[in-house]
């Protein structure tokens, strides 16, 4: 085997590092395209779930994460129980989030992977934040981005006062017209 090929290979069986930036972004359908790097289904060597090739995934600002419709921080409910009697506990998802701004996503990683002997080694090889502060010896490992599954709309408040001045207008108020 020559050199380029070893290091063609080293390159394939590596676990790589991804950056995945969670900010607006649903944790459900984040948590599929997560999954499939920690599985390892984006290598050309992935076979099922028979062999594990997955990759590390580090996630920031999950602080920031954005649910389906506007109530579902108050409907949904996530069930942990201690193992005791009577230790069976419902908490919503605003109430959770509050207290662990990483859980929501993590659970829905954990909930997408197969049920069986990986699963808890490949959540081992997740890394959630809740802001964009990575440890120090991280950041080095990080090789690659996985983009997000749809784009962070800018802020009125990012805008330029010359951008909003060039926007085209629907119609002008009259002088008479009186805002309050």
């Amino acid at each position: 085997m020559s050199a380029t090929k070893r290091v063609q290979q080293w390159l394939t069986f590596t676990r790589q590092w991804w950056l995945f930036d969670a900010k607006w972004q649903d944790p459900y359908k984040s948590a599929t395209v997560i999954t499939k790097y920690l599985k390892g289904g984006h290598k050309p060597i992935f076979g099922g779930g028979h062999m594990d090739c997955g990759d590390h995934v580090v996630v920031i600002n999950s602080q920031d994460i954005a649910l389906r419709g506007g109530d579902e921080w108050y409907y949904r409910v996530y069930f942990h129980h201690t193992g005791y009697p009577g230790g069976a506990t419902w908490t919503k998802a605003w109430e959770l989030h509050k207290i662990d701004p990483t859980m929501i996503l993590w659970k829905a990683c954990y909930k997408e992977l197969d049920k069986n002997w990986s699963r808890r080694g490949r959540m081992l090889r997740l890394h959630i934040f809740k802001d964009e502060k990575i440890p120090v010896d991280i950041i080095p490992n990080i090789t690659d981005q996985i983009p997000q599954l749809r784009a962070v709309p800018k802020r009125l408040k990012d805008y330029s006062q010359e951008e909003i001045e060039k926007f085209p207008k629907l119609f002008d108020f009259p002088k008479e017209h009186v805002l309050d």
